[in-house]
């Protein structure tokens, strides 16, 4: 993403890796439609409200919205990741507007499309 708390696009290697060995694992079981718009995603580990979220960048707006209504598979990958039976199991489901625009993402913890910057204040919001 294009935001200070990530790394540079020209650098994703950590990432790309990450999202090929989950999606070689956690999803080998999962339908081959599933796998293959995974594989067009990059996959990180974000903190938002001191927690873990488990963060889908998306290529763009189909993708993340087909991601959104199929969150179930998502729900464990915190807890896969990091072993911390107490953390959330949030997801994001981002994309990018346009080349310079904002990130819209899909908020399981909400179950609604919000602006990246409003998912922390949002969150606060529901739980409030």
């Amino acid at each position: 993403m294009s935001d200070p708390h990530t790394p540079q696009s020209k650098d994703r290697t950590l990432e790309k890796a990450l999202t090929n060995k989950i999606i070689d694992d956690y999803f080998e079981n999962s339908e081959s439609w599933l796998r293959a718009i995974l594989r067009m995603c990059i996959f990180s580990l974000a903190h938002f409200d001191g927690q873990p979220v488990f963060m889908v960048e998306c290529p763009n707006q189909a993708v993340a919205k087909r991601l959104s209504r199929k969150t179930y598979p998502f729900r464990g990958m915190v807890y896969y990741l990091t072993d911390d039976f107490n953390a959330s199991d949030r997801s994001l489901f981002c994309y990018q507007e346009n080349k310079e625009g904002k990130w819209r993402c899909f908020d399981t913890s909400i179950n609604a499309w919000t602006d990246l910057q409003k998912a922390k204040s949002r969150r606060q919001e529901a739980e409030g």
